[in-house]
């Protein structure tokens, strides 16, 4: 995906229909939303470092680097991400969670 669709797609309303819908994940890696996130995110492009890569007050900074992401993920894994409540977060291009 190119930055633009990708930013584009994370922002639609389709994805943000989806946001914490974890109930419609059809196959899950684990019972809870942040680890299946987590286990799928280490499935689209796995790494050798933390999943959490940094945090604030309120919300965590995901792995992976965004432009590798963008060249492998597909919108029904964005979705798939929403559903467990990762979120494109466009100020620091970066996934992230609310805690």
């Amino acid at each position: 995906m190119t930055h633009e669709d990708f930013e584009e797609f994370w922002t639609s309303a389709r994805v943000d229909k989806e946001f914490l819908k974890f109930d419609r994940v059809e196959v899950k890696l684990a019972q809870r939303p942040d680890l299946h996130a987590f286990l799928l995110m280490d499935q689209i492009l796995s790494g050798t470092g933390d999943v959490v890569t940094a945090a604030e007050h309120d919300k965590i900074y995901l792995y992976p680097e965004i432009d590798a992401l963008r060249e492998v993920i597909t919108a029904e894994q964005i979705l798939e991400l929403s559903r467990c409540g990762v979120l494109y977060d466009e100020e620091v291009d970066s996934l992230a969670m609310f805690v």
